[in-house]
């Protein structure tokens, strides 16, 4: 029974959360703090903080967790699974719909006017990434060879890019070392 009630809670917010994250929140409280009681309004706080300190969309982040501590491993399975299976059912039923009217002149129009929206879009966000990485500490310099680098394994070496981000990443971990402790006889007088 508890894990039908966890579907059912993730469920009825996934249908109901248009609009994701800030949608999502209300109703996953709802759920969890006033209809089922796994928690009062302070864990549940705790909860939200966490989830919004991890990347990734908040409602199947809140459903793993509060699934996890509800019902176990099945019980975060069961919360994501929940949680997703709206969205899921939704895009399909959409490009079913789409499918079945693509050879329509307004759906034709629709699709090839989504592209450059979506280009121009991703170049507004890479000049306000390199902008912002140029004058960052990092400097112009080497914003510029992390950028050729970049485009040389990606384009020209067929690397895929969440090796090139994975690589960056343990490279600044490298880079920053290990993490001392404070100093214990600063704080003697």
């Amino acid at each position: 029974m508890k894990q039908l009630n966890i579907f059912m809670a993730f469920f009825r917010v996934g249908m109901l959360g248009f609009g994701g994250g800030p949608a999502a929140i209300p109703l996953v409280q709802k759920e969890v703090v006033e209809k089922y009681k796994w928690m009062n309004n302070e864990d549940f706080g705790d909860v939200l903080a966490l989830g919004n300190a991890l990347p990734g969309p908040i409602a199947p982040k809140l459903a793993g967790y509060i699934g996890y501590r509800v019902g176990g491993f099945w019980g975060l399975l069961n919360g994501v699974f929940a949680s997703c299976v709206p969205t899921i059912l939704l895009m399909i039923l959409l490009l079913k719909s789409l499918n079945a009217y693509k050879n329509q002149a307004w759906v034709t129009g629709m699709s090839q006017a989504v592209v450059p929206v979506v280009a121009v879009m991703l170049l507004t966000m890479t000049l306000d990434f390199l902008k912002k990485s140029g004058s960052s500490s990092i400097g112009w310099l080497w914003t510029i060879v992390f950028v050729l680098l970049g485009f040389v394994f990606m384009e020209l070496l067929n690397v895929h890019p969440a090796i090139i981000i994975f690589s960056l990443l343990i490279g600044a971990l490298l880079k920053r070392g290990p993490v001392s402790e404070p100093n214990k006889e600063a704080g003697k007088s």
